[in-house]
């Protein structure tokens, strides 16, 4: 990374309490029920937070949504046990929480007590080579450690309260999800779902069904998400209520090539792949073409994705050479997935996590398939049949299995009947390896059997059948994002201070959100020059025209009429990261024109009132460009 790089991460840190002082007072965001003391890790987004939470949304869902062609659900926010039993979030949705051993109301997040540990570490003067190496290694992997191995971690390193300097437990598993009873009596078990992403995997066949039975294709679902943090801090980085916008892009396992990916081949990304991780080497900027074709990607969907979310991210104000993908250790990924990586941007507080792109395979549809007794394998339609050799089993090896499991033979025989090939050839291989093998049968009352099978029950032939079908469970790629985390991010790479003028005597910091026009809470603000403009008839028509010609268009817009000064006016609407300003002056008053001045350049253009909201809807919509308008209108200067 570059010198200036570094120097802009330590602006992310300078300017942070300057940024949550501005955040707080302008109420783009504070603590939720503030009122009576709050709770940590709930906020609540006040006008302008609330606005541009919004404006990222939408501008998301233009992106993804619109441009891929995909559908949107909308889920419920509670989930009954079954669903989350089976998708594993009951068993194993946890953290590791650790207490100080002197008091043990004070716990903590084993993993980012680690990373804090070692980011202190890294600090230290005079580390050797050696040195860098073991805690960059230990911190990338800190979240990725199991039971015993966090555990022998935190001894070896002798990790503390960061509090008290005390003691602490061993680590213990915690699970993250909220339960709630459902009903008057309380007697189906609930929970507030941890994601949206299972919504959509229990909606997949009918979403299916509204595609034609056509894939690939993908749904989308924006919503609210829980998860009962350990220990929350760093705002809105890290709570217990947020919002998450998935896509499952359902495909077919053997087929992850993507049309589209030619044309992005060539966006060049900054990959911190597992093998520079475990190697303490830094990031290596290279495009995706290169990437998927050296497997670093593994596919070219997955690949697809990745650069869309980075266009998506840079679209929105995210710095991009503040913007990498980091690929999961081989110990963070689930046993199921076939890659996985997560777009991080820079910040104060260094690398989040703000998007996870994952290959999760069929994982969630089998599971649910097998919990829900439903099937949800897609059946493929050959142009031509082709032929193919099976195992089928021998008739006199199915009369051998209904005498020896006697009255649950028959079921037991279809079951084996049933078993996909692949499955059927293991189980035999299990038999003639070991000489028996068991299996738990699924009857047809639902009730399971384990059941030993020996070489004689399972005596096969090899049988050419024509097949014109092919059945398989969709693979699915999982593009996550953290929305409010997205918001924080662009918060802290939008924020900067304008140079104070000589003679200028206010203490205030003349702070400036440089929101891109197409998520700014509000397009522009209306400005009377001073109070005698403000009390002119001809004020109030041109004010009506604009407003209400940009709000047809879809855009908000601000009146500030306060006595304060022109100049303060326009820095206090800076400070919203409002990107036009329009000036009703004396001139105004004759010829019906305004001033249009642009936040950032600060530059003005006179034009008539009557084609502002136009100029606005092109502007916010990036059908032209500032120096477009000051080709056409004359300037005025700043």
């Amino acid at each position: 990374m570059s010198k200036g790089d570094a120097a802009e991460l330590n602006d992310f840190e300078r300017n942070r309490s300057d940024l949550e002082d501005l955040c707080k007072r302008r109420f783009f965001f504070r603590q939720g029920s503030e009122i009576y003391g709050g709770v940590s890790g709930f906020y609540t987004y006040g006008p302008p937070g609330c606005a541009l939470k919004t404006n990222i949304i939408k501008q998301w869902r233009r992106h993804f949504v619109i441009e891929e062609r995909m559908m949107e659900i909308e889920d419920t926010n509670i989930m009954p046990h079954p669903v989350l039993k089976a998708s594993g979030h009951v068993d194993r949705f946890s953290d590791f929480l650790v207490r100080d051993c002197q008091d043990e109301k004070k716990f903590f997040r084993a993993d980012k007590l680690l990373e804090d540990l070692m980011d202190a570490k890294l600090k230290e003067k005079g580390l050797s080579e050696e040195k860098v190496k073991e805690y960059t290694l230990v911190r990338n992997q800190a979240d990725a450690y199991s039971q015993e191995e966090i555990t022998e971690i935190f001894r070896r390193y002798d990790v503390r309260s960061p509090e008290s300097g005390n003691k602490l437990t061993d680590p213990e598993p915690f699970n993250l999800m909220f339960p709630t009873p459902i009903g008057p009596a309380g007697l189906i078990q609930g929970y507030l779902r941890p994601e949206t992403a299972q919504g959509i995997f229990l909606n997949y066949k009918y979403c299916l069904e509204q595609n034609g039975g056509r894939l690939p294709f993908g749904v989308a679902q924006v919503g609210k998400s829980f998860r009962n943090e350990i220990a929350p801090r760093q705002g809105l980085t890290r709570q217990r209520e947020f919002t998450q916008a998935e896509i499952e892009w359902f495909v077919k396992p053997t087929a992850k090539q993507m049309r589209k990916f030619e044309a992005v081949s060539s966006e060049k990304l900054l990959l911190y792949s597992s093998e520079l991780q475990l190697s303490g080497q830094p990031p290596k900027r290279m495009t995706i073409g290169e990437a998927v074709e050296s497997q670093m990607v593994n596919n070219e969907t997955l690949g697809y994705f990745i650069v869309r979310t980075y266009l998506f991210l840079t679209s929105i104000g995210i710095k991009a050479d503040h913007c990498r993908f980091r690929q999961h250790l081989p110990t963070e990924m689930a046993h199921y997935a076939c890659d996985c990586w997560d777009a991080e941007i820079e910040t104060c507080y260094g690398w989040l996590e703000c998007v996870g792109i994952a290959d999760r395979a069929c994982f969630d549809l089998n599971a649910h398939a097998k919990a829900a007794k439903v099937d949800l394998a897609f059946r493929e339609t050959l142009e031509q049949p082709i032929e193919m050799d099976v195992l089928r089993l021998k008739k006199e090896a199915g009369v051998t299995m209904m005498k020896a499991f006697k009255k649950i033979g028959r079921p037991v025989k279809e079951w084996v009947e049933k078993l996909p090939q692949d499955e059927l050839k293991q189980l035999i291989a299990d038999v003639e390896a070991k000489g028996q093998a068991a299996r738990t049968v699924e009857l047809p009352d639902g009730a399971l059997e384990e059941c030993t099978f020996l070489p004689e029950h399972l005596q096969c032939e090899v049988k050419k059948e024509k097949q014109s079908t092919v059945t398989f469970t969709p693979g699915v790629v999982e593009p996550s994002f953290g929305i409010d985390r997205i918001l924080f991010s662009v918060l802290e790479h939008s924020y900067y201070a304008r140079p104070k003028e000589e003679n200028d005597g206010d203490k205030q910091i003349r702070a400036v959100l440089r929101f891109s026009s197409n998520i700014a809470p509000y397009k522009m603000t209306i400005l009377p020059q001073d109070q005698r403009v403000q009390r002119a008839p001809k004020y109030a028509e041109l004010m009506n025209l604009m407003q209400n010609e940009a709000a047809e268009m879809g855009h908000t817009c601000m009146v500030d009429d306060s006595s304060a000064t022109l100049g303060k006016r326009y820095a206090r609407n800076d400070e919203l990261g409002i990107p036009f300003a329009c000036t009703v002056d004396f001139t105004s008053l004759e010829d019906g024109t305004v001033t249009l001045r642009e936040r950032d350049s600060m530059v003005q253009i006179r034009l008539p009132a009557a084609e502002v909201g136009a100029l606005l809807d092109d502007l916010c919509l990036r059908r032209k460009t500032w120096e477009d308008a000051q080709t056409r209108y004359p300037v005025q200067g700043k």
